[in-house]
């Protein structure tokens, strides 16, 4: 018995032995690191200067945290406006509210917030060397204008007064850097197909005819750009369409029709989408398409008075999923349909949707305030609300998010196309 105690003493003292040398090696690791991180500097660390890279969100991203960058809410912001509207050198006359007079400038300070994580904020920095050598075309109407200038006036400040120009070639305005080798181009093409409201001044037309099967006269000026964001709605707005086969150079030999909205939007999408598939570059070219900017003209929907609008209101909507008549969710549903279509083709169209988030910013109109290109009536003059733009957006403003989400969707998919091409 005693031998036995003996044989198990002696093991446990050299298990104890053992455990005690292993902590002792465990202690002087972890103090030799310390001494390490301390007196050779920077081996556990992070180099001071390091500038983390801003973060970047698209479909991947978003479906990794979970978030739906649009979902969310707006939420006051002192500090949000990235730019003044006086300072931005390529302000339109159409979107300038305060210079025509507009004296609360709240709208201005609303930042949308998703409602799972946080919109990346913009760099334009960042942004203009992605451009680097690159052209990014926004193809549409004015709403896209809107947010071509929106843009513009967000990397203006960024770039030397020497090295950035503006130069217009009939439907086609392009903003360069010259610095960068970048463009970033406004064409104009209401219905994206041919029509009769194709000229960039003079397109105020009573009657609107498309060419629902012509793209090519406009698309020429858009073939080889790395990024197209396209926008249509707004022009389509009417009961019915007249749909035409010819040329207008040749009004004889024009056949026309008139064609229920829905279906001519239908059918110039197709064209659109038949044109992208046969002639953009897959490897090179990325694809937006804006959803529909909501319009602010009936005040009784969101609990105002009946004939009231947009004029006079200074915050936005806060019941959240609110939606007016100033959207069309059949429109957009022919959008997805055209831009599912393409994917089964094996070419990815993003739809940005910023419907649902501009349908809460009724504050954020020019209203009364911008330049009036024909002069007002008294009659006008006496009731405000009967020339309010509605429509359109004062900078800075609801369009400056739009080009957030733009821009990191853009930063993301270059990110990926470059690994793609390391790999």
């Amino acid at each position: 018995m005693a031998k036995k105690l003996q044989v198990v003493s002696n093991s446990w003292a050299i298990r104890f032995s053992f455990q005690s040398l292993a902590g002792l090696l465990v202690v002087i690791l972890v103090v030799g690191a310390v001494y390490l991180t301390g007196e050779g500097g920077q081996f556990l660390e992070d180099d001071g200067d390091h500038q983390a890279a801003p973060p970047h969100t698209d479909d991947d991203t978003a479906a990794t945290s979970h978030c739906n960058l649009f979902s969310g809410k707006w939420v006051f912001d002192n500090g949000k406006s990235y730019y003044r509207e006086k300072e931005c050198r390529f302000m339109s006359d159409q979107l300038a509210c305060e210079k025509f007079g507009r004296q609360d400038l709240s709208f201005q300070n609303w930042r949308w917030k998703p409602h799972s994580c946080d919109l990346p904020r913009f760099n334009a920095t960042a942004l203009l060397e992605r451009l680097r050598n690159k052209r990014l075309v926004f193809v549409g109407d004015s709403l896209n204008r809107n947010q071509w200038v929106s843009m513009v006036c967000l990397v203006d400040s960024f770039i030397p007064p020497g090295l950035k120009s503006m130069h217009t070639n009939g439907s086609l305005i392009t903003f360069m850097s010259t610095e960068h080798n970048a463009s970033i181009e406004f064409y104009w093409a209401p219905l994206l197909v041919e029509s009769n409201s194709d000229d960039p001044v003079r397109h105020r037309l009573a009657d609107r005819i498309i060419r629902a099967h012509a793209i090519e006269k406009h698309a020429r000026h858009w073939t080889h750009a790395d990024i197209l964001v396209f926008n249509s709605y707004l022009w389509w707005r009417a009961p019915n369409l007249m749909v035409t086969w010819g040329s207008f150079e040749n009004p004889e030999g024009l056949i026309s029709k008139e064609v229920e909205m829905l279906r001519s939007y239908e059918m110039a999408l197709q064209t659109w989408s038949d044109w992208l598939e046969i002639n953009v570059n897959r490897t090179k070219t990325q694809l937006f398409f804006m959803s529909m900017s909501p319009t602010h003209e009936r005040g009784e929907e969101w609990g105002g008075a009946t004939g009231q609008n947009c004029y006079n209101e200074t915050e936005p909507i806060f019941k959240e999923g609110y939606g007016g008549s100033g959207s069309d969710p059949k429109m957009m549903h022919i959008v997805e349909m055209a831009i599912g279509g393409l994917k089964r083709r094996g070419l990815n169209v993003k739809m940005l949707n910023i419907t649902q988030l501009t349908e809460y910013r009724k504050d954020g109109h020019p209203s009364i305030y911008r330049k009036q290109w024909e002069a007002l009536t008294e009659e006008q003059l006496s009731n405000p609300t009967s020339y309010a733009d509605c429509i359109h957006w004062c900078l800075p403003g609801v369009p400056d998010v739009w080009n957030e989400l733009l821009y990191a969707y853009i930063l993301h998919n270059i990110d990926k196309k470059e690994e793609e091409t390391e790999i």
